[in-house]
């Protein structure tokens, strides 16, 4: 209830099997549509500075299940996070991404950006590889994660579960590893 979602990329780097957001014409129908343009940075801080300065625990974070890759419109996150920090130092301001752009990442923690749940769903590069499918390097999570714990923010998982695949020892052991 404390947490205002943020919208704001319409396109994504990942081609995940299980996108709620897009599927293409032969998969099963999209239970949500992603947003078809990107939000102003005055718009998202606009936004986020109203619900920081309501809520006692106010978080805001940009990307939201499967609604695009927030990384995809750094730049405009970037000036937000800058507005938004301009405006209040309460609240955190967090990302929910695939962590695929360190650069950019230490840009906005370096911008004021407060955490970062990095979605996952295994920590072996093989298994992320064939869920994500992605168009980065497995690389780039550690690295993001990095980028956030030296500049001393908060870095969290978003761990998809999957009985049998999950709980099995080697994958166990990777995601210890990641840690």
């Amino acid at each position: 209830r404390e947490e205002a979602p943020l919208p704001s990329s319409p396109v994504c780097n990942a081609n995940c099997l299980g996108c709620i957001s897009y599927q293409p014409g032969y998969g099963p129908p999209s239970p949500q549509e992603r947003i078809k343009f990107t939000p102003t940075p005055q718009e998202l801080a606009e936004i986020a500075v109203r619900h920081i300065e309501r809520a006692e625990r106010a978080v805001v974070s940009f990307g939201q299940g499967c609604e695009g890759e927030p990384l995809m419109v750094a730049e405009t996150l970037i000036e937000a996070v800058r507005l938004i920090r301009k405006a209040t130092s309460r609240g955190t301001i967090n990302l929910n991404s695939n962590a695929s752009r360190p650069e950019m990442v230490a840009r906005l923690a370096e911008a004021g950006l407060d955490s970062l749940r990095i979605s996952l769903n295994s920590a072996k590069p093989a298994t992320y590889q064939a869920y994500y499918r992605q168009h980065y390097a497995f690389e780039n999570l550690l690295a993001s994660a990095r980028a956030m714990k030296v500049r001393g923010r908060f870095v969290s998982l978003n761990l998809f579960v999957f009985p049998g695949l999950t709980d099995n020892p080697a994958e166990a052991a990777a995601l210890m590893q990641f840690i």
